[in-house]
């Protein structure tokens, strides 16, 4: 077909789920095929950048671009993709908000190599050899890219048409938006290709006035099938997580994470989370309230867990992090106190 789409996928700091969540459409990868023709998709062909470079601007029609920026091959790639493609799709959460990844915000970029290159448990580097950008070999120089001081999503870097959340999206949100692409139907940009109400509108478990005395991590309890998770202490995100995931989650007794980002009208999707937490408190006491609130282990990785990197706050905020201390001989050795 000569007017077939021409389609280019990429993959940034991303954990690769989103590669596999376009081969989830399954049979449907067969009509995909006959309306488009991928002309770049390093994840899966043997592409090169200069086949990008190549290209006349604006020859592709839709680049899905799934994780976050992290590095400087990343926005180099992400301005290169913008500037030959007529429709950027920020495809899945990394894309979309940061993801799980944009938590690494709280910290300081070379609190993040020392901690993963010289104080894992795991790691022995006694000449505390660290990524450098480059090398000098015999055969001559050798390159790596530069970690970004800050993980960014893809619209703080280029223009973004459309999103499409998930981690990693599900196989009917990316059947419909690639229907819509290849119809023309699609709605005026910038727009998200999910739900307009939250996972709680269309979770089938039953709910009441919400009223929690203490919270329970998913490991510590079995959930009652039908009532809604919230009311019975387990901490669930759909309050203020878009729909259009149908509840998988918390359909099969595990609480949404909120992966799907902020529902409609939400400026800040931690916030509103921490916000619609604490409504549902029984107790008034503030002492009370303190023990219960105590029980959120990793309250920033909680409400934040896939959002941080699109977020209000602040990055780098001051916060103190302890980390086991590194096994040595010492066997006294104390917790290190990382302040960031």
């Amino acid at each position: 077909m000569a007017d077939k789409l021409k389609l280019a996928f990429y993959w940034a700091a991303s954990c690769g789920g989103c590669e596999i969540a376009v081969l989830d459409i399954d049979e449907k990868i067969l009509e995909v095929a006959k309306i488009a023709d991928i002309l770049f998709w390093p994840c899966a062909m043997d592409f090169k950048y200069k086949d990008v470079e190549a290209m006349p601007d604006q020859h592709i029609d839709v680049c899905f671009f799934n994780g976050a920026i992290r590095n400087t091959e990343h926005e180099h790639i992400a301005h290169l993709l913008r500037q030959k493609s007529k429709v950027m799709i920020a495809y899945g959460a990394c894309a979309c908000w940061g993801g799980i990844k944009g938590l690494g915000n709280f910290f300081k970029t070379a609190d993040l190599l020392d901690r993963a290159y010289e104080q894992s448990e795991t790691v022995d580097n006694p000449n505390h050899v660290l990524p450098q950008a480059s090398t000098q070999v015999k055969e001559g120089e050798l390159t790596l890219p530069t970690t970004c001081e800050f993980i960014r999503s893809l619209d703080q870097v280029i223009k973004v048409e459309y999103y499409i959340p998930g981690c990693p999206p599900t196989p009917p949100v990316t059947s419909a938006a690639i229907d819509m692409l290849a119809s023309g139907m699609v709605p005026p940009a910038p727009a998200i290709l999910g739900g307009h109400q939250t996972v709680c509108e269309e979770c089938p478990r039953k709910k009441s006035e919400k009223k929690i005395k203490g919270f329970k991590r998913v490991h510590e309890v079995i959930p009652e099938p039908e009532t809604c998770l919230l009311e019975q202490g387990i901490i669930c995100m759909g309050i203020a997580t878009r729909s259009g995931c149908a509840a998988q989650c918390p359909t099969v007794n595990m609480p949404c994470r909120g992966c799907f980002g902020p529902a409609p009208n939400i400026v800040d999707h931690g916030a509103k989370l921490i916000s619609g937490i604490a409504s549902v408190l029984e107790s008034k006491d503030e002492e009370e309230i303190a023990k219960v609130i105590n029980q959120i282990v990793d309250p920033a990785g909680t409400f934040y867990r896939y959002t941080l990197g699109a977020a209000l706050l602040n990055k780098n905020q001051a916060c103190k992090v302890e980390y086991p201390a590194k096994k040595s001989a010492n066997p006294e050795a104390k917790k290190e106190e990382i302040t960031v």
